[in-house]
């Protein structure tokens, strides 16, 4: 369900499947261990296309808005427009947006750099 990479000094956590809602705290509570551990690293977050459901969405909101309180950069990749917008769009106004890109590539450059 889930893996992990550092890359360029960007924790890269990519999520294969959506776990439905009876493991979406799971989930939360995977990636948040992880930036805990890692934290100060950015962390990019990958939805695969068999990832990319409700619970997987909801885990990773909850996931920034623990990044947020840590003040730790986060964004998240996924290649369907449907859930860029539905994860823009319920982000949340305080703090940083979270920002989504389509490609992983630019993700982590961008994490870099951001971090650097």
């Amino acid at each position: 369900m889930l893996s992990h990479t550092l890359e360029h000094g960007v924790l890269v956590i990519t999520v294969g499947q959506d776990p439905g809602i009876d493991g979406r705290a799971t989930l939360t509570t995977r990636i948040t261990n992880l930036v805990d551990a890692h934290q100060p690293t950015p962390v990019v977050i990958v939805l695969t296309e068999r990832a990319a459901g409700p619970a997987s969405v909801s885990a990773v909101l909850r996931a920034h808005q623990w990044c947020r309180r840590l003040g730790v950069l986060m964004c998240v990749v996924t290649h369907s427009a449907p859930v860029r917008r539905l994860l823009e769009n319920n982000s949340g106004t305080s703090g940083p947006r979270l920002v989504v890109h389509a490609r992983v590539d630019t993700a982590i450059t961008t994490a870099f750099t951001a971090a650097a």
